[in-house]
């Protein structure tokens, strides 16, 4: 299954030389670069293919030993990462986790109080701010009537 790309990106290679050769002057440098970019990617897909050959070589080499681990594999993008880790130490690595989720849910709560506090404070504020408002109105009101009090006498 993993010679398959480099097959496909083989046979685009021996296609964009062939095309290369039959068409005019014109279009030859277009295929040169084309042909030489498709057997770089020839050259490349061949080399991850014998480096993943390798690596599975490698492998199946290591797991003639048979201790009591397990595998932890996680992906990253393309990438996927091994790791080996005794029963121990996942049991470990397990309670520090649960550990730290506590922690995290009481703070959890702890800001959700907060949060709640906060609100009620800013309620509280809006409203003496319209009070403050409603003052400064009534203040203009009465200094308005005073004006035109003024002005009738």
């Amino acid at each position: 299954m993993g010679h398959i790309p480099t097959i496909v990106t083989s046979c685009l290679a021996v296609a964009l030389t062939i095309v290369y050769f039959i068409v005019p002057d014109a279009g030859k440098f277009t295929f040169l670069i084309l042909s030489a970019a498709a057997w770089f990617l020839v050259i490349i897909c061949w080399l991850a293919q014998k480096s993943a050959d390798y690596m599975h070589r490698l492998e199946s080499h290591d797991h003639a030993s048979h201790d009591e681990k397990k595998k932890l594999a996680t992906n990253y993008g393309q990438r996927q990462h091994t790791v080996q880790l005794s029963s121990s130490e996942i049991s470990h690595a397990k309670a520090e986790l649960s550990a730290d989720l506590e922690e995290l849910q009481s703070s959890l709560k702890n800001k959700n109080t907060e949060i709640e506090n906060l609100k009620a404070e800013i309620t509280s504020l809006q409203t003496l701010v319209e009070i403050e408002k409603l003052r400064a109105e009534l203040a203009n009101l009465k200094a308005l009537a005073a004006k035109e009090s003024a002005k009738k006498k």
